[in-house]
């Protein structure tokens, strides 16, 4: 597809990059508030380059909503509301703050819902450069389609790094609003393991004991066969000699009396 080609395809993928622009430059301000917030150095850290690839993903976009004959400063129109509508969404935000309050305020759960919502939005970028590699392919669109891709590799390896953050940092918000009373002990565990392990030992020795056992009582059993046996055959030896000599005996007599 040729750049600044109008149709209903181009039109569309105009469309869904200019959506991907207004999250990238509302990100640029969410990253930067977090990343100053950030206790720990390398998670700051990561913000912060991440905030780097945000600002180059929106001049990319822009860029190639440019080429295909859009403007990406077309797509925020200003939205007019009324006074009740006004005070519904206040309405709304005191309400959630109030939850939030219930919820803990901690620096460690701040910590923790920031996580939470870089994650949240790490995800629907994805989504987004999903949806735009794929309808640029079908439209034959190679240029938009390798940007998207290249873009969504980068938010997918944010996504990850956030995901293995989430359980250090409720564990953290555990660690400091929990009461220890009311948290699993790790000696507990450890004792579970060691108790589990010596009763293991303990059948293992059983059965090895059992099994020495049974091969003694096999070897006497075989060993006393052994002297039966060669007692009997002493018997019937002795018997067949002592019917020898009967028969002699009687011979002898038998020819004396001739």
């Amino acid at each position: 597809m040729a750049d600044g080609n109008e149709g209903v395809g181009n039109g569309k993928l105009i469309q869904y990059l200019t959506e991907a622009h207004g999250k990238e430059k509302e990100l640029e301000q969410s990253l930067e508030a977090h990343s100053q917030e950030a206790t720990k150095d390398s998670y700051k850290k990561r913000l912060k380059d991440h905030l780097k690839e945000t600002k180059q993903h929106a001049k990319l976009v822009e860029r190639r909503v440019k080429k295909l004959g859009g403007d990406v400063s077309s797509s925020a129109p200003v939205k007019l509301v009324t006074a009740p509508q006004e005070l519904a969404k206040r309405g709304a935000a005191v309400a959630k703050g109030a939850g939030h309050t219930l919820r803990g305020t901690g620096e460690e759960e701040k910590q923790l819902k920031n996580a939470k919502t870089e994650y949240f939005n790490e995800h629907e970028e994805i989504a987004n450069y999903t949806a735009i590699e794929t309808l640029a392919t079908a439209l034959g669109d190679t240029e938009t389609a390798k940007m998207a891709k290249d873009i969504r590799r980068q938010e997918e390896r944010m996504a990850s790094f956030l995901e293995k953050q989430i359980p250090t940092l409720t564990k953290a918000v555990v660690k400091a609003e929990v009461p220890s009373s009311e948290r699993a002990s790790s000696s507990g565990r450890k004792r579970s393991r060691s108790t589990s392990k010596r009763r293991s030992s303990t059948t293992s020795k059983s059965a090895s004991s059992k099994s020495s056992s049974s091969s003694k009582k096999s070897s006497s059993g075989r060993a006393s066969s052994s002297r039966s046996k060669s007692s009997n055959g002493r018997k019937s030896s002795g018997r067949a000699s002592s019917s020898t000599k009967k028969s002699g005996t009687s011979r002898r007599k038998a020819a004396s009396r001739s």
